[in-house]
């Protein structure tokens, strides 16, 4: 007969002596690769589990992937520090810890007056399995209509409030920072063609008053 497995009990919090740090679940912690090669693991606690007797300590994680383990790999868009929360769940040791870390969302990490090494940010739920994302459509800008990537310099039209990357609009990333003003394309010819309008109204309101005085 099989033994049955001992009780295990939820604790609050953990100190994890080897990092001088105490977890709780919904922290966000680096986990040790089993591939030194590659960067850490970024992982969500989800429990923290011990056995009656306080030690054997497990955390239950939702993994977050980085762009280049999904299906579809990086893309341009993706930010350097960007994260997908999966539906990958696992238990790990408390021994893979390798530290804490922060995942913004993606309003808060554009607002960082500096990034750390441990700042991280997600604008997306990945499906491990069907390689699909949620929300499946996010705001796209530019005249190469791609998301916010938030490593990109970008220049914002004061005309229609659009924002475009230097190259779109044959510009270079020191002549963008240099800029006191922009229009893009768009709004300059609009702002040409009102102008051209404003123009004619006033020649033709010029040629009515003509008339009039003519018929005098």
């Amino acid at each position: 007969m099989a033994k049955p497995k001992a009780p295990r009990r939820t604790l609050e919090s953990y100190s994890v002596k080897h990092i001088n740090k105490t977890i709780r679940a919904g922290d966000c912690v680096l986990m040790r690769p089993s591939d030194p090669a590659k960067p850490s693991y970024v992982a969500r606690i989800e429990r923290i589990e011990a056995d009656a007797r306080g030690a054997n300590v497990k955390i239950h994680v939702r993994w977050y992937y980085r762009p280049e383990e999904s299906i579809g790999g990086r893309r341009q868009f993706h930010g350097s520090k960007e994260v997908f929360l999966s539906d990958h769940f696992d238990v790990q040791s408390t021994d893979t810890i390798e530290g804490k870390c922060t995942v913004h969302s993606f309003k808060s990490y554009t607002k960082l007056d500096a990034v750390g090494n441990d700042d991280f940010f997600c604008r997306f739920e990945y499906n491990s399995s069907t390689g699909a994302f949620n929300p499946d459509r996010v705001a796209v800008y530019c005249k190469c209509e791609m998301p916010y990537n938030p490593d990109d310099l970008m220049v914002q039209c004061e005309g229609c409030s659009d924002w475009f990357h230097p190259a779109c609009i044959d510009m270079t990333v020191e002549e963008a920072k240099r800029l006191d003003h922009f229009f893009c394309e768009s709004c300059s010819a609009e702002g040409q063609k009102k102008l051209q309008n404003s123009h004619s109204a006033s020649r033709l309101s010029d040629t009515k008053v003509d008339t009039k005085r003519r018929r005098r």
